[in-house]
């Protein structure tokens, strides 16, 4: 999403007035009901917040959003926390951030107790069994328009864009230093420098640490709270970003989830509204109960905050290297967006009716723009019920 400039008259256009708790409920109504991802949530923040309510200037929308872009972090908790952080400071960014995330995390809680205690159940399977496929082709997709989006036609972020890609579908992993290497090899050829710069187990009682496989231990909640962490420091403007990194952790390193558990854990987060990352107190849940996911959530949106925080002042004007440098980070992002595509897929369509509904999938997506993808994923799930009856039977 590209900024734009605001001119001497819309900033003299005078604000309505707003009270914290105001901008707080509203936060709370859209991590709620706001479906779309991150470009959708912050299509909406503009419309209420700026255009129609104005309780937030254009000028201060548009900063916000450009360190949204710039810095780690999901894009739309963290223009959230911005907005938040204009209007109250770190207790502003705090309050807003919360509010934001809390509903979906609630709602991701509650399908990741059901997912646990009911996810044996051949109903439940022939559900994922289609919308795992469909969640394949909106990966594919979401690859495609954040290639057209953050590209354009610059050789150097679509070289850097392919090698993740490449790299990512050979190794079944993301490589984050060659993330981070995308952002320096951008930054050098861009703007080559001119000068060198430089929790105990027996706390708890064991239903809040049960997840998919058993009571977790203390070293499992410790390593979850801290891949958590990480993972949102390396998350650039789109959530699904994550993805390739969070399935490299959690099912090749740790096998905290299987193949199939983080497919379902991915389209848990599709089919709720608020932000995407918010898969992370899902896949919490299944690997430490209850505190597993609260450690994931707190650890995800962390980083975020501390960047809305410290940092903001300094990244609402970033100098061109630091651009430079994003933007190879987000190439390269990119890239292995599309590379987890492929090996996702693999494993999730794997027969004639799963290619079909993924293929469905992508045509009605691509040329019905205004149908939402958590209805789309619904509709998924049911043909896959009904598919997996047929086969079954």
């Amino acid at each position: 999403m590209n900024t734009v400039g605001v001119s001497a008259d819309e900033q003299a256009v005078p604000l309505a007035p707003c009270t914290l708790r105001e901008l707080v409920g509203y936060f709370l109504r859209l991590g709620a009901l706001g479906f779309g991802g991150p470009i959708a949530l912050a299509g909406y923040m503009q419309r209420d917040l700026v255009e129609q309510r104005r309780w937030v200037g254009k000028q201060d929308y548009v900063e916000g959003l450009a360190l949204a872009q710039l810095a780690p972090g999901p894009l739309a908790a963290q223009l959230a926390m911005y907005l938040g952080w204009v209007r109250g400071g770190a207790y502003g960014a705090a309050a807003v951030g919360a509010a934001f995330v809390l509903p979906s995390f609630a709602m991701v809680i509650v399908l990741a107790r059901l997912y646990v205690g009911y996810g044996g159940l051949p109903w439940m399977q022939g559900v994922f069994y289609g919308v795992g496929a469909a969640v394949i082709a909106i990966i594919v997709r979401s690859a495609v328009k954040l290639a057209k989006l953050t590209l354009g036609r610059d050789a150097l972020l679509w070289g850097l864009f392919g090698l993740s890609a490449v790299v990512t579908a050979a190794t079944g992993s993301e490589i984050i230093w060659l993330v981070i290497a995308s952002g320096f090899v951008a930054m050098f050829i861009r703007t080559p420098p001119r000068a060198t710069e430089a929790a105990a187990m027996w706390m708890f009682p064991a239903a809040f640490v049960t997840g998919a496989h058993g009571p977790a231990s203390g070293g499992d909640l410790g390593q979850i709270a801290w891949f958590f962490t990480k993972a949102g420091a390396f998350v650039f403007g789109s959530g699904l970003a994550i993805i390739p990194f969070l399935y490299a952790g959690v099912v090749r390193e740790h096998g905290w989830l299987d193949d199939q558990q983080f497919r379902d854990a991915v389209a848990v987060a599709m089919i709720t509204p608020g932000p995407v990352v918010i898969t992370a107190g899902f896949i919490g849940y299944l690997a430490g109960g209850l505190l597993g996911a609260v450690l994931a959530a707190a650890g995800t949106f962390a980083p975020p905050f501390l960047v809305v925080v410290l940092a903001a002042r300094w990244l609402r004007k970033p100098a061109p290297r630091v651009k430079a440098f994003v933007r190879g980070v987000t190439a390269s992002a990119t890239g292995a967006i599309a590379g987890a595509a492929l090996v996702l897929g693999k494993r999730a369509v794997f027969d004639v009716s799963t290619a079909a509904i993924a293929l469905v999938t992508l045509t009605v997506l691509s040329r019905a723009k205004r149908i939402p993808e958590p209805l789309v994923i619904a509709t998924a799930g049911v043909v896959g019920l009904l598919a997996r009856s047929v086969i079954g039977g």
